[in-house]
């Protein structure tokens, strides 16, 4: 249902490819990621055989297919609708957290944090009763409020699995890839398959496929292995930081980037619009710009060609609205190219060893 839901995200801004349609979509996600991620430290944690867990998961599902279902007129005619499921989806995130954590320790963690984790929901019902502003301004306080939480009331007490943990975020960004591929699909609309459509499903395809290896290629491997060696609190706050975070900055990039693409595949031939152009090259800017800040989080460093390539991701925008969007798309596959080719080259045999000490694990 999660999945769904960030498919919905791309639809909604695809129908409104407009700064406010725009705004809307990445709020709707950032919602939604914090909604998942409360999900997956729930999950690693849980003990999946036990009948009452999986009951109340299944209830979440059901509440969650419901928020999906309203994701596109989140800030319309669903709003209510939205809120009060996704709420539910919450309410029952700290419920059964609650009853199946393994510990006092853990139990008095998620106790912690749940009065500030379900004021915030509870702030987008009020939200649904607005329009406009308004209504924006008080979705922004209640994802400040449910982002910070954590951070102001701290994570101690919850315990980590390392390898299971990374995992189940490496398996949402493989899920996000995937949509950002059904959108080459979903952006023909029944159009004819021409020449240019093919050409630019494939620049599309070289997009998620550089951006898949980005990430699993060695960052995957490095990052799983840095929450390994951090011990007790720290390990908790690498976690929050890097996964529950950062991460997000992966996934909003992959969903922009697939409304680019989408965009691009309905009319090859004209010029991205400022939006679609922004989401294309700015959302391929904000992908880079999450693995870089994954980096300075947990080593204390810069990955400076991805910085660069981050930049000249952004710096793309304008061209994006002067050429033929195929152009545009086969540029930003070319620049994704060029960074997974540098970076092989130049991390030949420390990646060699990086995967070797893995698999000796």
């Amino acid at each position: 249902m999660f999945v769904f839901a960030f498919t919905q995200v791309t639809g909604l801004m695809s129908d409104n490819p407009t700064w406010e349609g725009l705004g809307q979509g990445m709020l709707v996600l950032a919602a939604i990621w914090w909604a998942w991620g409360g999900y997956a430290w729930l999950t690693d944690t849980l003990a999946s055989d036990d009948g009452i867990a999986r009951l109340g998961l299944l209830s979440a599902m059901a509440a969650m297919a419901i928020a999906a279902l309203a994701v596109p007129q989140a800030f319309g005619d669903d709003a209510l609708v939205f809120a009060v499921a996704y709420f539910a989806v919450r309410a029952i995130h700290i419920a059964v957290y609650t009853y199946g954590a393994p510990d006092i320790h853990a139990r008095g963690a998620i106790v912690n944090l749940a009065p500030g984790l379900l004021a915030a929901p509870a702030l987008l019902i009020v939200a649904g009763f607005f329009d406009g502003a308004l209504q924006a301004g008080i979705w922004i306080a209640a994802l400040a409020m449910d982002y910070g939480t954590p951070y102001v009331r701290d994570v101690s007490g919850f315990r980590v699995s390392p390898t299971h943990f990374a995992e189940r975020f490496g398996l949402i960004v493989i899920i996000a890839l995937g949509e950002s591929i059904v959108a080459i699909g979903a952006g023909l609309e029944g159009d004819a398959l021409t020449a240019g459509v093919v050409v630019a499903a494939l620049g599309g395809i070289a997009i998620a496929g550089a951006q898949w290896w980005a990430y699993f290629d060695v960052v995957a491997i490095v990052a799983e292995r840095k929450l390994r060696e951090a011990q007790g609190i720290e390990r908790n706050r690498l976690a929050r930081d890097s996964w529950g975070v950062l991460h997000g900055l992966l996934i909003a990039g992959i969903v922009l980037v697939a409304l680019g693409i989408k965009k691009t595949l309905g009319d090859v031939d004209e010029p991205l619009k400022t939006v679609p152009a922004v989401a294309l090259c700015g959302g391929a800017a904000v992908y880079l710009l999450g693995h870089v800040s994954m980096r300075l989080r947990s080593m204390g460093t810069f990955n400076r060609q991805r910085l660069l390539a981050a930049a000249l991701c952004v710096a793309l925008i304008p061209y994006a609205t002067e050429v033929d969007a195929i152009a545009a798309v086969l540029t930003v596959a070319a620049l994704h190219a060029a960074l997974v080719g540098y970076e092989w080259m130049i991390m030949r045999e420390r990646r060699l060893v990086i995967r070797a000490e893995r698999a000796q694990r």
